[in-house]
């Protein structure tokens, strides 16, 4: 470009649009003037005061936007900018102006194209509640869209406003998140039952699912993970819902995190962090919370960037260490610091379990641990059998910490029973520390009692996780005991769905499984029986009736 030409864009800046105009009809000739002599496309971004806040020279064909950080959204609809561009051949909108104002979720783009003399045709477009979420006007005459201005652009995002809010009945404060799967190659019923199970995390995190979403690719994008187009239908979804969280079923690279981020403007989190921020939120002893502690800062340390300019390098060579990256390993250290006095700390508890373990080991007293996919019923079943009263519910990880009670037979025998925190699928390495109280009771057991909740249509699958995450830690060989659970819920099974209900009778008996419901205690004498014959064999004092249960 020429200095003249370039001095003549800049005088731009020195304009301003009356807040009743969509753009007045002298800077539209202007505007078209220069973009006619360049043979480039010219775009300005307008604030709502009229204001002109950028100048973005382009190609014939199109326009780049740069990155908009300096005007966040927050947590509003859209972000205060419209954006007016030139069209050389009075074209309509093009796919990436459509794009643009999706991703960006502009106030309104409008591409003003030459028609004769001194009138100009203009395209408009502005995102809606509509099916798709954006209105494509028909073109018309500049002079005539006198309606699309500061006021119309208030109106527009108080409408989507108050959609989201007739829709999404959140409390306070509560977080609304769309779900997000992608798998190359994976098959749709295992992609929908992991997508099920998030669900329940979701849920048990306090989280309100608005949306899902599914996609199966043949390839997995590197940076974003899912398609540009399914992306962006996703940032259309979270708009019309008024989403606040994406939530990803895969584990996320930190680099992966940080290109969704900036993409669509929403916080995002996959599933290891889901867990651990559950975890965070049931731990009550201090083991479990030194145990999530440590999880989470191991989780955190190769994420942790600096973010904006105060937190970036300021050049290259001698001396090109900014305040910014010094801060960002200032934290590094702390953390890393942080890692090594919680490890200190977990070596020293986990001397205090070993004491205790051989303590018990030493009295010859039989040690039963219960496994089990989580929400199971492993700790109803521990209150069942002991008559304790440790925290259930209906989630997924209701109990992090291990528990351990005694329980007394007839004839002076007793057997000590440990609750273990649940399993779940895809168990990400780096939360097996989490685990650490959990597999070290399991080394001492005498015998797994892997209870199953029966009632869960995947409970094949559940029972083959569980099973593969114990010989992961070498705790395959361990004598078994495969407990089904919850079988007062199929009581109606048998008349509604007998394909179902004979499904279970054969796995049950595939297994060698005992059937109990937990919340019964009558129902437990045979898995009583079972105990006795197991640790006391010879010995004819089966238990008979609920008054026998201990």
């Amino acid at each position: 470009m020429k200095q003249s030409q370039i001095q003549a864009v800049e005088r731009l800046y020195r304009r301003r649009i009356p807040a009743d105009e969509l753009c007045s009809a002298e800077l539209a000739i202007r505007l078209l003037e220069l973009s006619l002599e360049l043979r480039r496309q010219i775009g300005l971004l307008v604030n709502r005061h009229g204001a002109i806040e950028l100048i973005l020279i382009g190609t014939e064909k199109g326009l780049l936007i740069p990155d908009l950080k300096e005007y966040p959204l927050g947590r509003k609809r859209l972000r205060g900018l419209r954006l007016l561009h030139t069209h050389l051949k009075s074209e309509p909108l093009t796919e990436d102006d459509l794009t643009d104002l999706k991703l960006l979720r502009l106030d309104l783009i409008a591409a003003i194209g030459p028609l004769d003399g001194r009138r100009s045709i203009v395209h408009l477009a502005h995102l809606s509640t509509e099916p798709g979420g954006i209105s494509v006007l028909p073109p018309q005459l500049l002079e005539k869209a006198v309606e699309y201005d500061s006021t119309f652009i208030t109106a527009l995002e108080r409408s989507l406003d108050k959609a989201i809010q007739v829709e999404a009945q959140a409390k306070d404060g509560q977080e609304r998140a769309i779900l997000i799967s992608v798998r190359a190659g994976g098959e749709r019923r295992e992609v929908d039952d992991s997508l099920a199970e998030l669900q329940e995390l979701a849920r048990t995190a306090g989280v309100q699912v608005l949306d899902s979403f599914i996609q199966l690719p043949r390839k997995l994008n590197p940076r974003t993970l899912m398609g540009e187009g399914k992306l962006q239908e996703v940032v259309i979804r979270a708009l019309q819902r008024g989403a606040t969280l994406l939530i990803f079923d895969q584990e996320l690279t930190p680099a992966q995190v940080r290109a969704i981020s900036t993409m669509t403007e929403l916080k995002v989190l996959d599933r290891s962090q889901l867990i651990l921020d559950i975890f965070a939120g049931r731990a009550k002893s201090r083991d479990g919370k030194v145990q999530v502690e440590l999880a989470q800062l191991k989780y955190l340390l190769p994420r942790l960037t600096g973010r904006g300019v105060q937190m970036s390098r300021l050049m290259g060579g001698i001396g090109g260490r900014g305040p910014g990256e010094t801060k960002l390993e200032i934290d590094r250290r702390r953390i890393r610091d942080r890692i090594t006095a919680l490890e200190r700390e977990l070596v020293e508890l986990s001397r205090d379990r070993e004491q205790r373990r051989s303590r018990r080991v030493k009295a010859g007293i039989p040690i039963i641990s219960i496994v089990g996919y989580t929400n199971a019923g492993k700790s109803t079943l521990l209150n069942g059998l002991t008559q304790s009263e440790i925290f259930t519910e209906n989630l997924l990880f209701a109990t992090l910490d291990t528990s351990s009670r005694r329980l007394r037979l007839p004839r002076e025998r007793e057997v000590i029973i440990t609750d273990t925190v649940g399993f779940i699928r895809s168990l990400p390495v780096s939360l097996m520390g989490a685990f650490k109280a959990t597999l070290e009771e399991l080394q001492d057991a005498d015998l797994l009692l892997h209870l199953v909740d029966a009632s869960n249509p995947r409970f094949e699958d559940q029972i083959s996780q569980v099973r593969t995450i114990l010989a992961e830690l070498g705790l395959a060989e361990k004598p078994e005991l495969v407990v089904f659970n919850k079988t007062d819920q199929l009581e109606g099974l048998k008349k509604k769905d007998t394909i179902a209900f004979l499904r279970i009778a054969q796995a049950k008996r595939r297994h060698n499984a005992i059937s109990i419901s937990a919340v019964d205690r009558k129902s437990l004498v045979p898995l009583l029986n079972e105990l006795k014959r197991r640790f006391w064999p010879g010995v004819d004092d089966s238990f008979q009736a609920q008054a026998d249960v201990p």
